[in-house]
């Protein structure tokens, strides 16, 4: 099923603040004549995403995005965050935050509270940016569907990889072709808090509560137990990485070739830490592998073939922000096979991912990456699970 791109239409190239005028109503009017809609955000979760990506570029646009409150189950993330972006409203829970005045909440806490978090948003009237995965199982996403839909508002799913302008171009042209001859998609890292650590400090203090420790792992456990049933440790570590890794790689699969027939094959090793899935699509196999270790690199691409041509899209980590995704392309033309690499912009793709969700909630477009379009990997999740069982 192909989802047409969309990405966000708001963005200026001056500098923070520069050359807008605020009205009563947090209406941003620029000199060019352009109105701007700023958005009340509600954060909920202040570990190492929130730190290294969102609070810094919410705090960029402040055109866009009035960082209103935050919430985390840690106080000195709260105090300490709240001081160094001047929030007014800091909160220790959920239900606190949500009585702040609000446009928005960003859910980026661990993905077990997910759920939780997201279905009183929209109980409370808040348009929601959920971190991927939406949830942990099928039953769980019927539940914020339901929300959604009740309360009138949108749930945007944080597929950043799907918003950057190499990816989409990618998109358009694959979408052109006759015939695809193959897909290969790699993502095989190195643990995130070793690139973290070489570039940016992150605040991991030691306060969180025993219970809320214990709490969030009994949690884990009986929603991955609900998806999956009582399986084996690696498979339950396996479903993790399809959950926490490989989704961003099969979002993105489905959104350049569509969802595909059939899961043909799957094998999981090293406790689940590493995976090989084979995609039928008909007249071809996509093949993706994926894993994570320490050594100190990212290696992620998405490669699709036809008779004469291939396209390369290739990131870099997103926890050091502005690194390019590039379009790499492969082309034979008589004698010749030419090669060419293309670099659309240095703003990484999580700032035209916000940019987006600020149009989804200011302006009502309707995001791409909704709740049905998560609903999808959770479904294909099912299939490489009996897969791995096979």
């Amino acid at each position: 099923m192909w989802q047409r791109p969309c990405v966000g239409s708001t963005h200026d190239t001056r500098r923070p603040g520069e050359g807008w005028t605020t009205t009563p109503d947090s209406t941003r009017i620029h000199d060019s004549g352009n109105v701007v809609r700023r958005l009340k955000v509600g954060v909920v979760g202040l570990g190492e995403v929130a730190q290294v990506v969102h609070l810094p570029i919410l705090a960029s646009r402040p055109e866009l995005f009035e960082i209103s409150a935050v919430c985390d189950v840690s106080p000195t993330l709260v105090a300490t965050l709240g001081d160094r972006y001047r929030v007014p409203g800091r909160y220790g829970e959920v239900s606190d935050l949500l009585s702040h005045d609000l446009d928005a909440v960003m859910v980026l806490t661990s993905d077990e509270y997910h759920t939780d978090i997201v279905t009183a948003a929209c109980r409370a009237g808040r348009h929601v940016f959920v971190e991927k995965p939406m949830c942990l199982n099928l039953r769980e996403a019927e539940w914020i569907l339901d929300e959604r839909d009740d309360a009138g508002v949108q749930v945007m799913v944080g597929y950043m990889r799907r918003y950057a302008p190499a990816f989409l171009d990618a998109v358009t042209e694959v979408r052109s072709w006759d015939a695809i001859n193959y897909a290969s998609l790699r993502d095989i890292i190195g643990q995130n808090q070793l690139l973290i650590d070489q570039s940016t400090v992150v605040l991991r203090p030691d306060d969180v509560p025993a219970d809320a420790i214990r709490d969030r792992t009994e949690r884990a456990h009986k929603l991955v137990e609900e998806a999956i049933g009582d399986v084996p440790a690696d498979l339950g570590r396996a479903y993790r990485m399809l959950c926490g890794l490989a989704i961003h790689d099969i979002s993105a699969m489905r959104e350049i070739l569509g969802v595909p027939e059939s899961v043909r094959a799957a094998a999981q090793w090293r406790g689940g830490g590493f995976m090989s899935i084979l995609f039928d699509y008909g007249d071809y196999v996509a093949s993706l592998d994926v894993g994570v270790d320490m050594q100190k690199r990212f290696d992620c691409r998405i490669e699709v073939g036809a008779e004469l041509k291939s396209l390369t899209v290739r990131y870099d980590t997103p926890y050091i922000r502005h690194l390019p995704t590039t379009l790499l392309s492969a082309e034979t033309t008589g004698e010749a096979h030419v090669h060419t690499a293309t670099r659309p912009t240095f703003k990484d793709a999580y700032v035209f991912e916000l940019e987006a969700f600020h149009d989804v909630v200011a302006n009502g477009t309707q995001p791409k990456t909704d709740v049905e379009d998560s609903v999808r990997d959770l479904e294909l999740f099912q299939q490489i699970m009996s897969a791995f069982r096979r």
